[in-house]
């Protein structure tokens, strides 16, 4: 018995469209989307006295490192948020001797000669706000009291039930 052909020539035609429409599809169709638009990048707060931290963040870049960098703070190692690496984060300390204006941050995918996007942060004249958060403020006679009453009283309950427990066993 003769052998029969794998596809017949009307099939083999219809292979070969398939296999030219799926080329043209695949040339045609958009790269990710984690390369095909540019990275964007921001700073919080945009505004910020001397002394004062940021948050850098960039999405996008498609890497798993980046560096963000100004004559504000220097340059700032970012790292990625996800395993993915779609966000790089970093934060930084603007120097405490930065003069007010505005002053450019870059950021960078992947090292030197990578996607760069470049936003501004604006230094305030001042400096940062720091300490105690309030925590220390004027207290009146009757506050100073009721503190020492509530502290004295935990201590003694603490000691009851320290003895109680020593008689049980």
């Amino acid at each position: 018995m003769p052998a029969k052909p794998l596809a017949q020539p009307s099939n083999r035609r219809l292979l070969a469209r398939v296999a030219a429409a799926s080329l043209v599809l695949a040339a045609a169709s958009p790269i990710t989307l984690a390369h095909a638009a540019s990275p964007s990048a921001g700073v919080s707060p945009t505004a910020v006295a001397p002394g004062g931290r940021v948050s850098l963040n960039i999405a996008g870049c498609g890497t798993k490192t980046g560096v963000a960098s100004s004559s504000a703070f220097g340059e700032v190692r970012l790292t990625p948020g996800n395993l993915e690496a779609s966000n790089l984060f970093g934060s930084a300390t603007v120097y405490g001797n930065a003069t007010a204006g505005a002053y450019s941050v870059t950021f960078e995918c992947g090292g030197s000669g990578g996607q760069r996007v470049t936003v501004s942060l604006q230094v305030t004249p001042g400096a940062a706000r720091g300490g105690l958060g309030g925590s220390v403020g004027v207290m009146s006679p009757g506050q100073i009291a009721l503190g020492g009453a509530l502290a004295a009283g935990g201590l003694g309950t603490g000691i009851w039930v320290l003895r109680r427990r020593s008689r049980m066993t």
